[in-house]
């Protein structure tokens, strides 16, 4: 099955979402990466917040916001998002994104590198129902160990791009991410603390629960 046309022909299922269009054409204007989660993703981020029972949630890698946006939708009215960005420019459009989106109350983006955000978070007493990781693969193993100093009893941590367009599985890849991946993706299938289901959709999505 040629998965691009069937995410293409689901999309089209839906009404436009003209805000999130907005937010894509922005960040696009604004010459950053153009690579916020596929509208499929966001989503389902939108419904695994919802479902989670969550409301303080946490994403490791914010961009331009899009994703949040997603997140922040699926929490109750007295929800609350935080996003840890590194750039600080992506953190100030993503701001903008917020405040059009109606969202300024419900997000805080802190800025500076995440591993040194997920241990201030740690120190302050911060608990999170719901996480999504999107950022250096390098790194998904310690934001793991990471978020699940942080997690509630029955945590859903997301994760993106797990498969990194098929590296993951071609021997000739051996770059640091793509080891740091291999091992994220072996130890959250035996984790005896997770349940887990790793999906081939996409660029691939883990979902996790922590177990109470």
């Amino acid at each position: 099955m040629d998965m691009e046309r069937a995410a293409r022909y689901v999309d089209a299922l839906y009404e436009r979402d003209e805000l999130l269009e907005r937010v894509e054409e922005r960040i696009r204007a604004l010459g950053m990466p153009d690579i916020s989660v596929p509208k499929g993703t966001g989503r389902l981020l939108t419904l695994l917040a919802g479902l989670s029972g969550a409301k303080r949630a946490l994403e490791i890698g914010t961009l331009g916001g899009y994703s949040a946006i997603c997140i922040a939708r699926g929490l109750p009215e007295d929800g609350h998002l935080t996003t840890l960005e590194l750039n600080p420019d992506f953190a100030r459009a993503a701001r903008d994104h917020f405040r059009m989106a109606g969202l300024e109350a419900k997000v805080t983006v802190r800025v500076g590198d995440a591993r040194a955000s997920l241990a201030e978070l740690a120190e302050e007493g911060e608990r999170f129902g719901f996480v999504f990781m999107d950022a250096d693969k390098f790194n998904y193993p310690h934001y793991l160990e990471a978020a699940l100093r942080i997690a509630e009893p029955g945590c859903l941590i997301v994760a993106d791009n797990i498969l990194t367009r098929g590296r993951v599985f071609d021997p000739a890849q051996d770059t640091p991410s793509t080891a740091a991946l291999r091992e994220f993706n072996r130890s959250v299938a035996r984790d005896p603390r997770l349940q887990s289901v790793l999906l081939p959709a996409y660029d691939g999505l883990a979902i996790l629960r922590v177990k109470a």
